[in-house]
């Protein structure tokens, strides 16, 4: 009866065995599977390349993550010239799961993709040979905007200057390596909202720029935490210490005590040409928010976002933004 019993064990736990290697083999070669890139030719007019470099360069901010940054000044300004090189690693010790890479985004690798094949990535996270993109950049949200604002991004990524930058490939930590062909999808897409209807526009405007992926805290598997919606508190580290996001739901912790025109002149203070971008000393408080990228947006967008924020839910979080590390005290 014993090894009877034995047998039956050792059966189910070789079944459980194959069947979590053939489900494994499954996610690993045969996802990702959002189909295959569209087939479009996207029109480069003036008007579209102007367009898709605002969005590129102060709403979405792609230019952001792919370029240098100068952390040596306060929010960390693109280093002047390295449009689009990518490089920028995220890695283990920023809370991500492996090291990434942003892709380099100029003529120089891209020359070759077609329009379809620029879409399908941007929209779905999937790259021109099949493989899953890791969702730093956030492809998730990208999926739900305007077709036409992300065909305006990529006629002005064809006009960047081509820079030789060979980028190293990204590599995922176990389970993320399996996981990640789980994460992309079919992009929906939307109707960019008129103007005139402030709050819905507002929403448009604070989801492409992808305000609550820093501004919510996230869990051990890197997910939202429900109910923490805009309520700040993610960390970020950097060489001086770890800097949290700021709580910008209508709270009084948050901006609820902000007006419209403080909020606009708090992101217009860091594109001032007046105003000096400011060094940061070793020890000093630095932050990853792209103010010199999205100050460049327009006092209508920015005031868009302004009013859809006021009517989210207020969340109570006063989070203390900047946490120095420690200083080393020489032994005698």
């Amino acid at each position: 009866m014993k090894k009877r019993l034995l047998k039956i064990s050792l059966i189910a736990v070789l079944a459980i065995v194959v069947l979590a290697g053939v489900g494994l083999t499954y996610v690993k070669l045969a996802l990702p599977n959002v189909g295959p890139a569209p087939e479009i030719t996207i029109q480069s007019t003036p008007e579209r390349i102007e367009h898709g470099r605002y969005l590129a360069l102060h709403v979405a901010s792609c230019i952001d993550c792919h370029s240098a940054r100068d952390f040596s000044k306060l929010a960390g300004p693109m280093v002047p010239g390295t449009d689009g090189k990518g490089g920028e690693m995220f890695t283990p010790e920023m809370g991500f799961p492996g090291t990434f890479y942003s892709p380099n985004l100029t003529p120089d690798h891209l020359g070759d993709w077609s329009d379809g094949e620029l879409f399908r990535a941007i929209t779905t996270g999937v790259s021109r040979d099949g493989h899953a993109l890791f969702p730093v950049m956030p492809y998730l949200t990208f999926g739900k905007m305007d077709p036409e604002d992300i065909k305006d991004i990529i006629a002005y990524l064809r006009t960047l200057k081509p820079i030789k930058n060979t980028v190293a490939v990204s590599q995922p930590e176990f389970p993320m390596n399996f996981i990640l062909n789980t994460i992309p999808a079919k992009g929906e897409g939307s109707k960019r909202p008129d103007t005139t209807d402030q709050l819905a526009y507002g929403k448009y405007v604070t989801t492409f720029a992808s305000c609550i992926e820093c501004h919510t805290q996230v869990d051990a598997q890197g997910q939202l935490v429900p109910g923490m919606e805009f309520a700040g508190g993610r960390e970020f580290p950097m060489p001086s210490g770890t800097v949290r996001s700021m709580n910008i739901t209508p709270d009084k912790s948050g901006i609820g005590s902000w007006t419209k025109e403080q909020f606009i002149a708090r992101f217009k203070s860091h594109v001032d040409p007046k105003t000096p971008a400011v060094s940061v000393a070793e020890e000093g408080f630095n932050t990853i928010m792209p103010w010199t990228m999205l100050g460049g947006m327009n006092e209508n967008d920015l005031g868009a976002i302004y009013d859809y924020l006021r009517t989210i839910k207020p969340v109570v979080n006063k989070v203390e933004r900047f946490t120095p590390k420690p200083k080393l005290v020489a032994s005698r």
